[in-house]
């Protein structure tokens, strides 16, 4: 059907709630918003769904949730898996109680048991909810770090992870046979319970979860003998991370930990942030301030999901430095292999897993330890694939992951990136530095000085509805087609298209396949054969991306040529998307 036509079935079918058709009229001499709403249904890519809330087929809202929960519950029914299961966890965003309801109320009434948390919980505890209870899948309602008016819809396979490519691809199959949307099927809350397909779940599995994390301590005692007195700021961002975070630090050593206040409990709103990011330091200014009249080192804040953790450092000018992802993630990478190696605990089949976007700074340090590390297409759900093909089915032990969009995980317990553990790891670590009477900020510096000055960047475009994604969709074609390789006066030595699987040298003309699966990303090599930069799409948001990476003998050198190349090539991509 066309947009007007799916519009004026919703405008007029009373299965539809009287707020949504009201909403409905309120657009109806606005021809440009129902189509932006009603073009096509929100995309289900290999993470699940996510987008603004509101009312269309291209919004995230119940019917569309319905929508998803249905071809989720297909897809379990399927492969036979309906007694074992599907857990449902929910972050602290509008609509996020009323859509996990919405999802159990239809696995219910497919004949699957739902598993749904009391309260908010994070996504990495949800990873482990599914492993620790034997679940066929699970969801969990969020949009993570995006601003209030998004929410999104995560589905995880049996094994905690993001459901692989192949599963979620059957998930969508079942979605698009679903031909009427009134047509789900699904029973209310309390006959779900009656029934026993509605169960509340929660103190069992935080008690268990935080007794997994506690175990993932490098240093247990030094915990316990420094964080009596080891003052650390933490805020919440209003989100699930408040209980479980605050817990593990408590109870491994560190009992000095101030919360920002007006950031502590949960707010759909998030009130005092322009967005609940901990990737911009804008998100921390009430805990700088907390951290200055507190004489603070450390500040540590989760998103509202709790997956994404961000840092904050005190230098010896007193200043508070916002760590950048890379930068905590190699500083934790340091500090795991060197603790463990130390210890005489470091495994000779150990590995590390990093994005193709993720400093190659991490690259050194694994190679200063003996160390394997593996390369994978952005997204988490790429590092808990190698979890399960190398260390849980292979012959190799995982020992740390982490992405550069402020994502970490230490453990197998869980398949997702997880701000819990990593926000135990770093109190940890920040504590190791100050018992050798350094900062986390000084921790840093030593780094840098030992592996060479390695910095990144990142500029994104946002282009919203359906205009914006034409217009991603016109550069990245045209980036291929017209195999652009110069960027004003510097030139790639090479490129890799992970959508064609292949990586051809620009001199040679030499073609070589990637083994990687496909993915709409061109990553190119610079000729110093130390610096490189990366466009790909958003796969969650309206949005193109642009990475880059450098290395240099010093700071000042590093920051110049990053400098260069991000001018040279935002000049083509600008022109791209904007001419």
């Amino acid at each position: 059907m066309s947009s007007n036509a799916v519009y004026k079935f919703w405008l007029e079918n009373e299965y539809f709630e009287e707020q949504t058709r009201e909403e409905l009229q309120g657009i109806k001499d606005d021809p440009k918003e129902i189509e932006d709403r009603f073009y096509k249904y929100l995309d289900f890519g290999t993470g699940g769904l996510r987008g603004i809330i509101g009312t269309g087929t291209n919004r995230m809202n119940i019917y569309t949730v319905r929508r998803a929960s249905q071809g989720l519950a297909d897809f379990v029914n399927s492969i036979g898996a309906a007694n074992k299961g599907i857990v449902i966890a929910y972050d602290s965003r509008n609509m996020s109680p009323e859509f996990a309801l919405e999802s159990a109320k239809i696995f219910a009434g497919n004949g699957i048991k739902a598993y749904l948390f009391d309260e908010l919980r994070p996504t990495p505890e949800l990873s482990f909810a599914v492993r620790y209870l034997k679940a066929a899948a699970g969801i969990v309602v969020t949009a993570s770090h995006n601003p209030k008016e998004y929410n999104g819809y995560k589905v995880y396979g049996e094994d905690g992870g993001q459901l692989p490519l192949e599963e979620s691809n059957q998930v969508l199959e079942f979605m698009n046979k679903i031909e009427d949307i009134t047509s789900v099927t699904f029973i209310e809350k309390n006959e779900a319970i009656e029934k026993g397909l509605l169960n509340i779940i929660g103190k069992e599995v935080d008690d268990a979860y935080i007794a997994m994390l506690k175990g993932l301590s490098v240093n247990p005692d030094l915990a316990k003998s420094i964080g009596e007195n080891f003052k650390i700021v933490y805020t919440p961002l209003h989100g699930s991370g408040n209980k479980p975070v605050r817990r593990v630090l408590d109870e491994i050593g560190f009992k000095n930990v101030l919360v920002v206040k007006e950031q502590e409990l949960p707010d759909k709103n998030f009130s005092t942030v322009k967005s609940p990011n901990p990737e911009e330091k804008e998100a921390f200014t009430l805990a700088i301030e907390l951290a200055k009249s507190e004489n603070v080192d450390l500040i540590i804040g989760t998103d509202p999901d709790s997956d994404r953790v961000g840092v904050v450092a005190r230098n010896k000018e007193g200043e508070y430095i916002t760590l950048t992802g890379n930068q905590t993630g190699c500083l934790l990478l340091e500090y795991i292999l060197s603790q463990k190696k130390a210890k005489g605990t470091l495994p000779a089949n150990g590995f590390v897993v990093k994005t193709i976007v993720t400093t190659e700074l991490s690259r050194e340090i694994a190679k200063e330890y003996g160390v394997e590390l593996i390369e994978v297409l952005t997204g988490f759900k790429f590092i808990g694939e190698q979890i399960k093909l190398l260390d849980e089915n292979g012959d190799k032990k995982y020992l740390f992951g982490f992405e550069e969009s402020y994502g970490y995980l230490a453990g197998t317990s869980v398949r997702d990136k997880d701000a819990v553990v990593a926000s135990m790891l770093i109190a940890e670590m920040a504590a190791y530095y100050k018992s050798r009477d350094m900062s986390l900020y000084d921790g840093l510096m030593e780094l840098l000085n030992k592996y060479g000055y390695t910095i990144e960047g990142i500029k994104s475009y946002t282009l919203k509805g359906k205009d914006g994604v034409d217009k991603i969709k016109f550069a990245m074609n045209k980036m291929r087609e017209d195999e652009i390789t110069k960027f004003g006066n510097i030139e790639a030595a090479a490129v890799r298209d992970y959508q064609k699987g292949e990586r051809y040298e620009i001199s040679s003309g030499k073609r070589e396949a990637i083994d990687l699966p496909e993915s709409d990303v061109l990553y190119y090599e610079m000729q110093d054969g130390k610096s490189w930069f990366c466009i790909r799409p958003s796969g969650t948001e309206p949005k193109i991306k642009i990475y880059y990476g450098v290395t240099d003998k010093g700071m000042d050198a590093a920051k110049g040529k990053l400098e260069q190349i991000q001018t040279n090539v935002l000049a083509v991509v600008e022109k791209l998307l904007f001419d």
